[in-house]
């Protein structure tokens, strides 16, 4: 069992990365060379403990047991699972990947919690193990949300993915795996499309901005909260389930509505018109407060969803 981890970068991913494997008692490791850095990091994990608590820790979780270091090589040296979440850029990642390989024990799983760049595009600079890397994508903040998405590239074992697969499992993640590498993954992918819609019906002049957040904040956002969208097609197919739905005229319209999307260019003017929107919309509310109340209401979800024992 998986217990000693590094994390290479402590930004806001990092941090959050952190907190969560403290609470689920893992001895954790971190480095990250931006000026006070430590002392950021302490400090997010002392914000992020209360929603530990409300999620329960795990037996010996300590949040003070959090060390850090001065380098990843230092970081990884003794770890048998390493996070990376250094900024989206393929040399920087390259650079590191390189160092760590040559620091970090044989066995251990070296992932990245890149959000949009492959596996193939740095793994190579790995001269020791390039097998042992992976995709372990996390939806932001990971403290709180389960999912992570879990690919090899092209020179990753099969062991290196099924070793990420169970260590995210182990500790109550949800993973998934992609099958092949593609730009942005799975979870990122859709939800680009529905930005592009959305700021093409703001374009358009469809909607204001606060009326298509509430549109899907009040609608199929409540669903897809507990179902994905092949499930809630299955379900809205009635008796014949999603197969049945497919031969119903609404089907035939869902795919005109596929022809019609927008595709959509945030310049200078529309950016503004979505600021101003943004803007107005959180005009009568504290925002503070509002990242309070969804976090607080995200895990009141997240303990009902667990005792849902048929919700997948």
């Amino acid at each position: 069992m998986i217990r000693r981890v590094a994390i290479i970068g402590t930004g806001v991913i990092g941090a959050s990365w952190a907190s969560y494997f403290l609470a689920r008692g893992l001895q954790v490791t971190a480095t990250d060379p931006s000026p006070g850095a430590e002392a950021a990091l302490r400090d997010a994990v002392a914000q992020h403990w209360p929603s530990m608590v409300t999620m329960g820790l795990a037996e010996g979780a300590d949040s003070a047991g959090l060390r850090f270091v001065a380098s990843p090589e230092e970081a990884v040296r003794d770890a048998e699972f390493v996070q990376e979440n250094a900024p989206e850029r393929v040399d920087l990642k390259r650079e590191l990947f390189a160092r760590m390989d040559a620091a970090a024990p044989a066995e251990a799983v070296l992932a990245s919690s890149t959000s949009t760049i492959m596996v193939s595009q740095f793994q190579d600079a790995c001269a020791r193990h390039p097998e042992r890397v992976v995709l372990g994508h996390p939806f932001n903040p990971p403290h709180l949300v389960p999912l992570v998405e879990v690919a090899g590239g092209a020179q990753t074992s099969v062991a290196a993915i099924e070793g990420a697969l169970a260590f995210y499992r182990g500790i109550g993640k949800h993973p998934i795996h992609l099958k092949r590498e593609i730009r942005g993954h799975v979870a990122n992918r859709l939800q680009a499309a529905l930005w592009q819609e959305a700021f093409n019906l703001v374009q358009a002049g469809v909607a204001s901005v606060a009326d298509i957040d509430a549109a899907i904040a009040h609608g199929p956002g409540l669903r897809w909260a507990l179902l994905g969208p092949f499930l809630n097609l299955h379900l809205s197919g009635g008796a014949g389930g999603i197969g049945a739905l497919f031969e119903k005229p609404l089907w035939a319209a869902t795919e005109g509505m596929w022809r019609d999307l927008g595709t959509v260019h945030v310049d200078a003017a529309l950016g503004a018109e979505v600021a101003a929107g943004v803007a107005q919309e959180l005009a009568p509310h504290d925002r503070a407060e509002m990242v309070r109340q969804r976090d607080a209401t995200l895990l009141a979800l997240l303990k009902l969803k667990a005792q849902a024992a048929e919700l997948p």
